[in-house]
């Protein structure tokens, strides 16, 4: 053997070695969760490898729109905490009125819907061609591409819901106000808030405030009323003056 397969020799003897040691250092419960984990990853490299894009894609959505949650949404904080600052008390999805609006304002009569401009269709254009309906995109709901039957019926169904429950919720005597996710930005988030409390208040005036009667006109008969009450006090002090007179003409005679 010449000098370097000796060296070569000498290094394989050196990597057994040290395997053999740290393999005595691993227990079998560890050894085996490690075989369990390299299995793991060969049938995720596997099913990567047979997964097409198109599917991967349609995971990748599902999964984002599984996470959208229908409460508490960042829109509908936005509104809660601008209303809290300025004073304003309500409750949450109350139960007992159709739709289940997000906010109730009891004093106000009056609830308030936080929609995504998405998920409820803001400023899309449902038309009609050939017995069928189409809704055309807008600056802030874009409709996919992919399934778009499906995201078009679905939208529809919401709109079409989200009046049907305002048009009860009028009948029995709720103002209703809806604020959309666009309108909460930041550059025009103050002034959103801002509005929502302007109608609020004027809301509540609108429905306590008193009502003023107008001041009758007086007619032709009321114009002569006052002629027939002189006449009558002219009357009354005519007979005083009869009575004081009589009075005094007996004084004298006694």
């Amino acid at each position: 053997m010449d000098k370097l397969s000796m060296l070569q020799a000498r290094r394989h003897a050196k990597v057994a070695i040290k395997r053999e040691q740290s393999d005595a250092c691993i227990s079998s419960a560890e050894r085996e969760q490690a075989r369990r984990h390299a299995k793991v990853a060969i049938k995720r490299e596997q099913g990567d490898a047979c997964i097409s894009s198109v599917e991967r894609e349609q995971a990748r959505r599902h999964a984002n729109m599984a996470a959208i949650r229908s409460k508490d949404t960042k829109p509908e904080m936005i509104v809660r905490k601008g209303l809290w600052s300025r004073g304003f008390r309500y409750r949450l999805n109350h139960k007992r009125l159709p739709g289940h609006p997000d906010l109730v304002l009891r004093k106000y009569r009056t609830c308030i819907f936080v929609n995504g401009c998405f998920w409820h269709g803001h400023h899309v254009n449902l038309r009609f061609d050939d017995l069928q309906s189409t809704i055309a995109n807008s600056a802030c709901c874009k409709i996919p591409k992919t399934n778009r039957d499906f995201w078009v019926a679905k939208i529809r169904r919401n709109k079409e819901r989200d009046k049907e429950e305002q048009k009860k919720l009028a009948e029995m005597g709720w103002h209703c106000i809806t604020v959309w996710e666009c309108e909460l930005k930041p550059s025009k988030r103050e002034e959103t808030l801002d509005s929502i409390a302007f109608t609020l208040n004027h809301i509540w005036l609108q429905d306590h405030q008193t009502k003023v009667l107008p001041y009758p006109k007086p007619d032709e008969e009321d114009m002569q009323m006052p002629m027939a009450a002189e006449k009558c006090e002219g009357v009354k002090n005519s007979k005083i003056r009869s009575k004081l007179s009589d009075c005094l003409d007996r004084i004298e005679n006694n």
